[in-house]
């Protein structure tokens, strides 16, 4: 299997391989508490850790277990139904791919993870969720062992007062089956050759929770090729920082309240969380009597901020990133669409005080420093039968691939470096610098597809 390198000083590999659910219904997890699994191949397990092996299937009564298929072709969202039960080694899986899964209570949690093996050289990214990229290439050298933390957010549809946010039901795709909003924490174990030797998970009490309000540009796509910013964001993080990416996509200010999902958010809110806000592309449609940037998309943004400040939290704005306009370019540049919601969202920032990312103006950038036909490699352009099922050619000029959410993904690291100081003392060390007039080549930028393909679901919002 051949190695794939993102480049830069956030270099990383990403090749999937294996995924892993946490079940907590046949581990008494009404009262969180510290989950320890030992992976190794030592017939007996260290002290204080529970022993799993690559042959125990995950079984509801104990609430853990290996789901894995390492002959079934991913297609769809992934259930237990299409799994298939084959045997790898605990540190490595050389074909197809395999899960694990133990169920857990909503909440962050912190994720302590020991790589190596006793006799092989390691290569292993995480990610966890609906494909939330957590930790990139964590490499070791045989008979070495590293551990490395993060820390993940999980989360249910249900709101305290009772009833459930409105989940998307689009062309038979449930949200509702997402692995964003179901009982488990999910981890996938990928990489060049991954290993994994034993695994801490905690409930975290003390996280700071960036919650993300946005739309199909944003959120945790559970569909490959599609890719939205926020679910790369949280590799940039260092323990002690939780992502919870609330974005879905379709929505508008005033569709993602209606959904009840901005309530969501303010019921987990503690002071100090923040909530990075970024509407413009579904706003844009909205016809009613009204409507329009500096009216009914600032009068809500506002809305916004005030119920996050009386929460405590902290409300960031991020402009709306412009679409690729492949057919309107004009002095090197695609013509912009959404520059009267980006300059709302400036004047909304200056007259409320709250930080502004101003991503539309990064994109610009970006898609310039590509050039026209270049800037297609960002989004979701395939040829037919590029993916599973797929028969039909993919052009989209709204939505992203893995490398254009990456690319924006270091837009925001950077703004939050400028304009969100505190936060950005969390960013990783080796995050570095980016400047998307300079952007990383797209072929240097390679992350394969997760176990869920839907190349011919696209996402709602355009």
């Amino acid at each position: 299997m051949c190695s794939l390198f993102l480049p830069g000083t956030h270099s990383r590999v990403i090749i999937l391989q294996t995924m892993i659910l946490f079940v907590g219904a046949g581990l008494g997890l009404a009262a969180p508490t510290e989950f320890r699994f030992d992976f190794g191949s030592g017939v007996q397990p260290r002290p204080g850790f529970v022993k799993v092996t690559p042959q125990q299937p995950y079984d509801a009564s104990k609430g853990y277990g290996f789901l894995q298929s390492d002959t079934v072709p991913p297609v769809g969202i992934l259930t237990n139904s299409n799994i298939a039960v084959a045997a790898v080694t605990p540190v490595r899986t050389t074909t197809g791919i395999s899960t694990f899964a133990v169920d857990v209570p909503e909440g962050n949690y912190d994720v302590s993870i020991v790589f190596g093996s006793p006799t092989e050289p390691t290569s292993t990214t995480i990610k966890a969720e609906s494909r939330r990229v957590m930790l990139q290439k964590v490499e070791t050298k045989p008979g070495q062992f590293v551990t490395n933390s993060f820390t993940v957010n999980v989360r249910r549809p249900n709101l305290r007062g009772g009833g459930t946010i409105g989940l998307r039901n689009k062309d038979g795709q449930s949200e509702g089956s997402s692995l964003d909003w179901d009982d488990h924490l999910t981890l996938e174990f990928n990489g060049a050759h991954p290993g994994v030797d034993s695994l801490t998970v905690t409930p975290s009490t003390n996280a700071i929770t960036l919650f993300i309000a946005g739309d199909s540009t944003v959120c945790d796509q559970p569909l490959e090729p599609w890719s939205g910013w926020g679910m790369i964001l949280p590799s940039f993080f260092s323990q002690g920082v939780a992502v919870a990416n609330h974005a879905q996509s379709g929505l508008a200010l005033f569709s993602f309240e209606q959904q009840r999902r901005l309530k969501k958010i303010l019921e987990e809110m503690h002071p100090g969380d923040y909530l990075f806000i970024q509407f413009g592309h579904n706003d844009q449609k909205d016809k009613s009597p009204g409507a329009g940037p500096y009216t009914s998309y600032k009068d809500n943004l506002k809305k916004y901020i005030t119920a996050v400040r009386e929460k405590g939290g902290i409300p960031v704005l991020v402009t709306s990133m412009e679409r690729r306009n492949g057919k309107n370019w004009k002095d090197g540049k695609p013509e912009p669409t959404l520059a009267d919601f980006a300059t709302a969202a400036r004047q909304v920032g200056e007259e409320e005080k709250v930080p502004v990312i101003d991503l539309n103006e990064m994109s610009v950038k970006f898609y310039t420093a590509l050039g026209n036909e270049g800037s297609v490699k960002a989004f979701v352009h395939y040829p037919a039968n590029t993916f599973p099922g797929q028969d039909k050619p993919l052009a989209d000029d709204t939505h992203f691939n893995s490398y254009g959410a990456y690319e924006l993904a270091r837009c925001v690291a950077e703004g939050i470096k400028s304009k969100v100081p505190e936060l950005a003392k969390k960013l990783l060390p080796d995050t570095g610098t980016f400047d998307p007039a300079h952007p990383d080549a797209p072929d240097s930028v390679q992350i394969p597809a997760s176990l869920s393909v839907g190349a011919n679901v696209k996402p709602a919002g355009s």
